[in-house]
């Protein structure tokens, strides 16, 4: 049988308006600022952003949506069919701020463009005083998971070095239309002012970051020689950083992780 478009994009709209309230509380919109929000749907959310924010800017991937979107009238409300991964975001933003003094970026994020969109989000990091998402919980704990936890892997790193992370609060599948078969949490990320140590070029963190937890069940020196680096590099690196042979990825916290890019990153 052939997907609905609504089920292809993995669409699963919030119906409750308590919840919805409680989520533009995090985002907490003011007069002053333009809010992004990432695949509105029929505008639930999007209402409650629009009442409070000086300019919402809805970006709606399915176009049978767009026509429900713009029928809603909202006060200060444009809405775009676009996808939101194929945009210019600084473009867009430039164009749409008007007199608002700074932006931030909300949605209710299908799980299928959780990973681009975050993403882009950090290389857009400048661009928002604040983004707040609606993920899968398994996703969320991602993002905010530490050494010696079962979901922490290159992203909880790679997001935490820009940004403060908080878990909001857990919202049930019974919820939304139609119910996901998971549970639902609402995160913010706040960026920081700079990131607590210097790596150099970013794209090369993070292949290293995804090479370092490639096999989980394997030591991190199995990983780093599997990456081709030589087996005395990587052994005259763990021992500069007293760190043991049958250490594996998922002990070492994001500063190690620097220390190892900045001697090995230059290897050959």
């Amino acid at each position: 049988m052939k997907k609905s478009r609504r089920h292809a994009l993995g669409q699963h709209f919030l119906a409750q308006p308590g919840l919805l309230q409680k989520i533009v509380r995090v985002v907490d919109p003011q007069p002053d600022e333009l809010i992004l929000e990432v695949g509105p749907g029929r505008g639930a959310l999007t209402a409650g952003l629009a009442d409070k924010a000086g300019r919402v800017v809805g970006v709606e991937k399915d176009g049978r949506l767009v026509p429900i979107l713009k029928g809603l009238n909202l006060p200060r409300t444009t809405v775009l069919e676009a996808d939101i991964l194929a945009l210019d975001w600084a473009a867009l933003i430039g164009a749409e701020l008007g007199s608002c003094r700074r932006a931030k970026l909300a949605g209710n994020i299908p799980y299928a463009i959780s990973s681009p969109l975050l993403a882009k989000v950090q290389e857009a990091r400048s661009l928002f005083a604040r983004v707040v998402f609606l993920l899968q919980k398994e996703f969320a704990e991602r993002l905010t998971a530490g050494p010696g936890t079962k979901r922490y892997a290159p992203l909880s790193i790679l997001i935490q070095r820009w940004f403060e992370v908080k878990r909001h609060f857990t919202i049930s599948p019974g919820a939304f239309i139609p119910p996901p078969k998971v549970e639902s949490e609402v995160i913010s990320l706040v960026p920081r002012s700079a990131p607590p140590e210097p790596v150099g070029d970013e794209n090369s963190w993070a292949e290293f970051l995804r090479g370092c937890f490639h096999q989980r069940r394997k030591t991190l020196a199995n990983n780093l020689e599997a990456r081709g680096l030589p087996r005395q590099a990587v052994r005259a690196a763990f021992a500069a950083r007293g760190l043991p042979d049958k250490v594996r990825a998922e002990e070492l916290g994001s500063a190690e992780f620097a220390a190892l890019f900045r001697i090995l990153g230059t290897v050959d």
